[in-house]
């Protein structure tokens, strides 16, 4: 599954390069794919671990992701003669020329600050899952919703999502990366606090159920997160240089799960550091609130998020070419001068 996703990432980044008014429609289009397919997967796993259990939903569930084996079969490619010895040369080639390119192309400025930004965007934001969804189904200290309404919620969630997209398509594609991931940011973090008046029961305090409060602030979170995500999505695939697409995407998408990685890693110790277990949910709000600032604090690090729009964002490739036109000027206009003054008037 990451050969194709990295296949698929690499075609959409080369036609956002060489279509940048097309960009933010093919990152919409994927987007709503893959909440689509979030929505089958929550609509349906909480189901089947009610009924079936965890391993058998867990084998059905798995049926899908392996069903792509087959579309390979169905995939044309045209047999090349080349002996095996020279293609493995120049894969060994390939592969050298696209490290090399990788390596030049991070360390411009403008790839590596708003990759920095997305890395820390991401990590700052404590994963607190796990936590609470222990607190939603315990009869005593949470609202006690069964699996099978976690997973409704989740999917509820999922079909939010792509009314975040729709959002992001319709109304803020235009708008600059810096105001637009500031404004989506500062709502990120103030809407984390929706899970903090759930964890303390305010909900109960103004009048609304636990079913519908939950409902309301997944889909807040989720419209949110997708509208937070969507820019930097088109951002990274504006940052890869023509040529290796693919594999520059790909390393910025690893910076991204190693993000999601370092989020699961903060949540996991600052939930064993409050004590924070399946039984025990006394400092669970403090964890929350914990999460929510630092979503906050992100903000002090917009300003490596260029200030640009889509159009105006410049390729590391063009970055590279113009670096090598002015690099030949200078050594032009070098070599003009270290010629003797009488073959410069004769010339």
């Amino acid at each position: 599954m990451a050969m194709a996703d990295v296949t698929i990432d690499a075609c959409i980044a080369r036609n956002s390069i060489e279509m940048k008014e097309l960009a933010p429609d093919m990152q919409s289009l994927c987007g709503v794919c893959s909440s689509a397919g979030a929505l089958v997967g929550y609509a349906t796993s909480g189901f089947f671990v009610h009924h079936l259990g965890p391993q058998i939903a867990l084998g059905i569930l798995a049926v899908p992701a392996a069903s792509q084996i087959f579309l390979g079969f169905v995939i044309y490619e045209k047999k090349t003669s080349d002996d095996l010895s020279t293609k493995k040369r120049q894969a060994i080639a390939n592969l050298g020329g696209a490290l090399k390119g990788m390596y030049e192309t991070i360390q411009f400025p403008e790839v590596w600050k708003p990759s920095l930004y997305m890395y820390l965007s991401i990590a700052l934001s404590f994963s607190t899952h796990e936590g609470q969804f222990y607190w939603y189904t315990d009869p005593k200290a949470g609202p006690a919703f069964s699996q099978e309404l976690v997973g409704m919620v989740h999917a509820i969630g999922a079909l939010a999502s792509i009314v975040g997209v729709l959002i992001y398509h319709k109304l803020l594609k235009d708008y600059p990366f810096r105001k637009l991931l500031f404004y989506a940011q500062l709502v990120y973090g103030l809407s984390g606090f929706l899970d903090l008046m759930f964890i303390l029961r305010w909900n109960l305090v103004l009048g609304l159920p636990d079913y519908m409060f939950v409902v309301m602030e997944e889909c807040v979170s989720r419209v949110v997160s997708r509208v937070r995500w969507m820019p930097m999505i088109v951002l990274s695939t504006s940052l890869c240089p023509i040529g290796i697409e693919g594999t520059f995407f790909a390393l910025l998408m690893s910076i991204d799960s190693f993000g999601s990685l370092s989020s699961k890693w903060g949540g996991a110790v600052i939930l064993h550091v409050f004590h924070v277990m399946r039984t025990d949910f006394r400092n669970l709000w403090l964890v929350i609130l914990i999460r929510n600032l630092l979503r906050l604090a992100t903000l002090g690090f917009i300003f490596l998020v260029p200030n640009t729009t889509r159009f105006d964002i410049q390729n590391p490739s063009d970055i590279l070419l113009s670096g090598s036109k002015s690099t030949d000027l200078e050594t032009n206009s070098e070599s003009l001068q270290l010629m003797p003054l009488k073959e410069q008037q004769e010339v």
